[in-house]
């Protein structure tokens, strides 16, 4: 049995008794009336499935406990040959169960169509039992009104929403547009407590009532409300959130905080120069690798380069008319890992080749492959000699350097193209310079309000020396994240050369080219 409704109207009506093929069991009969003697001329279930299937073309199925019956009947279609039904879906004994559990014993159907008055009462029979359900849908979504409750997607999500203890504060969701963009949740001071990106705001806001995860509990308490802001894309939205991360460090966002940035440094220009772990980067000749999440990230990277070149590792000033300085090589030296122009083992310019050799080392995969290699040869060896604790520490050095540079040399690709203009889907456009965010649109050519306070500001621009900032260099990583993962964008105008060095053969990017 069903009902087509639309707007409260009956469009129409499916009833119909079906032969079991099959003997009909004392409490079934007992239960429902049926005997085999009536439904003995009714049709087989292979027949009336058809016009069932046409029925139900264009429409939302709801159900209460749906899932029991779409279950029985996509048995029967895919044993007839027919796809299963992939229409959406709404039970109504999972909306009860959150919305008027309170004023029920249970939320069986014949319980809920007495206790609620509901104009038709079930009677285990499918019509019935149909007409019955539409009232209770009703009911259902007038209560559900009160908590933002504004469309199928909102009505769909609702069980799993409303049992959360914050489930009052949905209506805080109820001006979110289904676009993407940011959003922000306060606190009683208007202080931005969490931020976040999404594809769709309202869905993915909203989502948060039904995360059973105790952090998102405590957040949801403490917000009064949710602060959003319309993108042109996923992309400006992901770039927002990034910049709106590194200026504001909200306190909920646990894995997007700001970390103390560290660059691994070596300039050839001092005497017997070595490696350093820095925070900040200072301009003129000196090689940097980074900005790294942290200074343990930079020391591993340090460690995989002095394990392959031998520079030393003493920290003391040098200055070539001062040594030796010492009269016997240090310990690192006298291990044979390490020079020691302390002791006046090695000479100026044997000690340059080895600084060289670094340098070219962090300056990208392909001068980096020696080391790389060595690194590779070490571990083989020290596994083949059961030293597994050993090769575990070349691996995990290694693996930094190598995930470094390959991060390296992918920044480096975007901002080599110059300035990048980008038609993305639904007619929304962006502009890249040198890998940041300089401009995006709507398709209708809008922009999103710079003065709104989500709108964060986009950092310095990148000059023409190797170094980046930490905000541009996040940045960076996630325009070229989005660019590696998204599809349906397309290459309009490239002012430099783009190569993909994450692409098997180099690919290069024309204006034209489409990421499908």
């Amino acid at each position: 049995g069903a009902v087509k409704v639309r707007g409260g109207q009956v469009l129409g009506t499916f009833h119909t008794l079906v032969a079991p093929e099959r003997s009909i069991p004392p409490f079934i009969t007992m239960l429902t009336g049926l005997t085999e003697s009536i439904v003995l001329p009714a049709p087989t279930i292979g027949t009336v499935l058809p016009s069932l299937i046409e029925f139900l073309h264009g429409t939302v199925i709801v159900g209460h406990n749906i899932r029991f019956d779409i279950s029985f009947l996509n048995a029967a279609l895919e044993r007839e040959g027919y796809p299963r039904l992939t229409h959406p879906r709404v039970c109504t004994h999972a909306l009860a169960r959150r919305l008027v559990h309170d004023q029920v014993p249970d939320c069986k159907l014949s319980t809920l169509a007495s206790r609620l008055r509901l104009d038709h009462q079930p009677s285990h029979r499918a019509f019935e039992d149909a007409l019955a359900t539409v009232d209770l849908l009703h009911l259902l979504i007038e209560r559900a009104g009160g908590l933002g409750v504004r469309a199928l997607d909102d009505l769909v999500a609702l069980p799993g929403q409303a049992g959360s203890p914050s489930a009052a504060k949905l209506r805080l969701t109820e001006q979110l547009p289904r676009s993407p963009g940011v959003y922000a949740f306060q606190g009683g001071t208007g202080k931005i407590l969490y931020v976040g990106k999404a594809t769709n705001l309202r869905a993915r806001v909203r989502s948060y009532f039904a995360d059973g995860r105790r952090s998102m509990a405590g957040l949801l308490r403490a917000t009064t409300a949710v602060d959003h802001l319309v993108c042109s894309s996923t992309l400006q939205a992901a770039v927002l959130e990034a910049r709106l991360l590194q200026r504001l460090a909200p306190p909920a966002n646990v894995a997007g905080k700001p970390r103390s940035p560290a660059y691994v440094r070596l300039d050839p220009t001092e005497p017997f120069a070595r490696l350093a772990v820095v925070r900040r980067a200072r301009g003129g000749d000196a090689v940097h690798l980074g900005p790294m999440s942290g200074a343990g990230a930079a020391r591993l990277v340090v460690e995989a380069v002095e394990s392959v070149v031998p520079l030393r590792r003493c920290t003391a000033p040098l200055g070539r008319a001062d040594l030796p300085c010492r009269d016997a090589p240090c310990t690192p030296a006298q291990l044979g890992v390490a020079s020691c122009p302390c002791a006046g083992t090695i000479g100026a310019d044997p000690y340059q080749a080895h600084v060289r050799q670094a340098a070219r080392a962090l300056a990208g995969l392909g001068p980096a492959a020696p080391v790389l290699g060595a690194l590779a040869d070490r571990m083989t060896a020290l596994a083949g000699a059961r030293r597994y604790e050993e090769a575990a520490l070349v691996r995990d050095r290694a693996g930094a350097l190598a995930q470094m540079l390959q991060r390296h040399e992918r920044l480096a690709a975007v901002r080599g193209a110059g300035r990048i203009d980008l038609a993305l889907r639904g007619g929304a456009g962006a502009t890249l310079e040198r890998g940041l965010l300089l401009d995006a649109w709507t398709a209708a050519d809008e922009r999103i309000d710079t003065d709104h306070a989500l709108a964060a500001a986009p950092p310095d621009p990148i000059g023409d020396h190797g170094v980046l900032a930490p905000e541009q260099a996040n940045e960076l990583h996630v325009v070229t994240g989005w660019l590696g993962r998204e599809r349906g964008w397309r290459l309009t105008a490239i002012d430099g050369d783009w190569r993909q060095p994450w692409h098997p053969q180099g690919h290069a990017w024309r204006p034209g080219a489409t990421a499908a």
